[in-house]
């Protein structure tokens, strides 16, 4: 397993919103090699899984200034948003590797 953070924002299909380019182009970059790394492994071992993670809106300093546009009860600490992530990591399998998940297990798609 190797899982490194990324963000909802590095979806190309996802965003509707725009702006932040610099962010979302470096957290798209940051999938897609994640991606070819997942289908590199894949060939030394069919069991590993390589994913990129979403932890959500994180109550940090780099989220507090976009923190009132956050939904109510989307705004995590770090100690839940980090649980949530290896609650998300526990339910991945081996045909998972190579894709982003956000906070709920839920694929977010590239």
């Amino acid at each position: 397993m190797f899982a490194a953070l990324s963000a909802r924002v590095g979806s190309i299909s996802d965003n509707k919103l725009g702006g932040w380019h610099g962010y979302r182009a470096s957290k798209a970059a940051l999938n897609m090699l994640m991606r070819g790394i997942a289908i590199e492994e894949k060939r030394r071992n069919d069991r590993t899984i390589v994913v990129t993670l979403h932890p959500g809106t994180v109550d940090t300093a780099l989220s507090r200034p976009f923190q009132g546009n956050v939904q109510a009860g989307r705004l995590f600490t770090p100690d839940r948003a980090a649980l949530q992530l290896l609650d998300t990591i526990e339910e991945l399998k081996a045909p998972d590797s190579g894709k982003l998940f956000d906070f709920e297990g839920k694929e977010v798609p590239f």
